[in-house]
């Protein structure tokens, strides 16, 4: 087989192992839990397409990029001038090491409480959790690419007179541009990761928000009687447990006591209804 289709050939196959397990797991899995036929690959992809048809994703999408786009940009715009001066100062790496490692440590996510008292909902929360996330790879490897610059570069700037700016625009920063790039690329998975929880911070759109909207079981699919039958036998449910289920209006629930269950209240909606059950001692 010719090298450039080798590549591609071996990519097709690790997608193709990778449906399979993928395959393999829901079917274990749905051996315990039913529900999880679902997700199975053919029926995500199904409800992806039908998604994708009904122009469900777009705005969504647009959002969530939008959000990146913005996170990464104040994160290019913080990260590159402090690894340019860390990797330039020692002074500057020993004042900031210790401290910048600890923040690197701490998850994006556990800024959210403070983030939201201090800059309310909407998206501004959102854009400082992401340029946290982003700015840490993109810092590093800033700096790295700047101890990595080869000193006769330097050297021959200085002999020819250059100014700082001629030094940090001719030989600097094209120097560390591929380890931009790289923590740029870190950067992107990690705030793809980042993203989703974050807008689920009183945002009405975003592909978060959409995921969190989807969290509820379509109605009329019996799917409620599904989850209550495997919650009767398994642990993750014991008498002091309240379920609260959201279903349509009309739905039946009459065979909750059949299941062992009590029901502890009712409360309608003009669409819809949540119904309060715990096991029966």
């Amino acid at each position: 087989m010719p090298s450039s289709l080798k590549t591609p050939a071996l990519s097709a196959a690790g997608l193709l192992i990778l449906l399979i397990v993928w395959q393999i797991g829901t079917q274990l899995l749905a051996e315990r839990m039913p529900l999880a036929n679902m997700l199975a690959p053919v029926p995500t992809f199904q409800s992806l397409w039908d998604l994708l048809i009904h122009n469900q994703l777009t705005g969504h999408i647009i959002a969530s990029l939008k959000r990146v786009a913005v996170g990464l940009l104040w994160a290019l715009a913080f990260g590159v001038p402090l690894g340019l001066l860390i990797g330039q100062s020692a002074l500057a790496e020993k004042l900031t090491g210790t401290s910048f490692q600890f923040l690197r440590m701490i998850s994006p996510l556990s800024w959210m409480p403070v983030v939201v008292m201090l800059l309310g909902i909407g998206d501004a929360p959102i854009y400082f959790l992401l340029a946290f996330a982003a700015v840490w790879p993109i810092l590093l490897n800033t700096a790295t690419g700047v101890k990595a610059i080869d000193r006769q570069w330097l050297q021959l700037g200085h002999s020819l007179a250059a100014t700082r700016r001629e030094m940090l625009f001719k030989i600097m920063l094209p120097a560390v541009f591929g380890h931009i790039l790289t923590g740029l690329r870190l950067a992107i998975g990690v705030v793809w990761i980042v993203l989703v929880p974050c807008e689920m911070l009183g945002v009405n759109e975003g592909l978060g928000y959409f995921i969190l909207i989807f969290m509820d079981p379509p109605y009329n699919k019996d799917l409620e009687r599904q989850v209550l039958e495997y919650l009767k036998d398994s642990s993750l449910a014991n008498t002091d447990t309240l379920i609260v289920t959201e279903a349509d209006l009309h739905t039946d629930f009459s065979y909750v006591e059949e299941l062992g269950y009590e029901l502890s209240r009712s409360k309608e909606y003009k669409t819809n209804k949540h119904i309060f059950l715990h096991k029966r001692k």
